[in-house]
């Protein structure tokens, strides 16, 4: 009995790009005129494309990047905060966030960010969630809300900074709000490897097809092993810490601020 193909996965948004290259699906924010800032339909984008390729056998290997030579992903758009007022804005929005950064850290299938420039912000937290990072030596991460918006991490994106670079490193990222280079960013083990950016297509592709030509079973045991340990160290989600900073006068003066392009006033209130 014949057996139907497949259909690729079409984005709802043109914010984002899906294309598969044999085994290899690449996955492209698509804002290069705002640095790829995630919008609410990129990121209920993402959790489709990663449903999709969990479900689609012909998909070995994913690949995340943005579009243009500026940024893999700017964080958050900031004007969709300009609507917060309630507690639950806040908490709706952490709580969605953590959702679309667990369905891609929990995809079973290898996961690899492609990055160049800006990888701030929610674009740091995607970057974290994936298996491995390749980055240019333009590079720049870092979660600098110590400077900017005055709100917090979730408690599982600390997690995954804390199980990567360890307590003390998390520590300097968030208090010092710096973004860090490449150089640094290897060293560290935030990046995997620092590739110049006219090979670093060519060398991400190369990586996805070996990862893709290895016993998929032994790769997916080795991912789901990986995320275990990690895991041991979850824990709920503290509300207290995410309103403390949502719903303070900091946070409102640290959008505006954004919004106006101006220093923010941030008064600890």
């Amino acid at each position: 009995m014949a057996t139907t193909e497949q259909a690729e996965f079409v984005p709802k948004t043109d914010e984002l790009l899906y294309e598969r290259q044999g085994p290899i699906a690449f996955l492209t924010f698509n804002r290069p005129q705002a640095r790829n800032a995630l919008t609410w339909p990129m990121y209920e984008g993402l959790y489709d494309c990663c449903e999709h390729v969990e479900a689609d056998d012909r998909v070995k290997v994913l690949v995340l990047r943005g579009a243009g030579d500026k940024a893999f992903v700017a964080g958050t758009d900031i004007s969709q905060f300009k609507s917060f007022s309630t507690p639950e804005d806040a908490l709706s929005y952490e709580s969605n966030n953590n959702r679309y950064a667990g369905r891609l850290e929990s995809l079973t299938k290898p996961t690899i960010a492609m990055i160049r420039g800006a990888c701030t912000g929610g674009g740091a937290a995607f970057a974290l969630c994936c298996d491995l990072r390749l980055a240019s030596p333009d590079v720049r991460f870092g979660v600098p809300i110590a400077r900017t918006l005055g709100n917090i991490l979730s408690m599982q994106n600390f997690v995954r900074l804390v199980s990567l670079i360890g307590p003390a490193r998390t520590k300097d990222l968030i208090f010092t709000a710096r973004l860090i280079g490449a150089e640094e960013g290897r060293a560290i083990g935030v990046f995997n490897e620092i590739v110049e950016p006219e090979r670093l297509e060519a060398r991400t592709l190369e990586l996805a097809q070996l990862i893709a030509s290895n016993a998929p079973l032994t790769i997916k045991a080795a991912k789901m092993a990986v995320q275990r340990i990690v895991n041991k160290l979850r824990l709920e989600e503290t509300e207290d810490l995410v309103l403390m900073c949502y719903m303070s006068e900091d946070f409102r003066e640290g959008v505006s601020a954004f919004l106006e392009k101006r220093q923010p006033q941030l008064q600890g209130r």
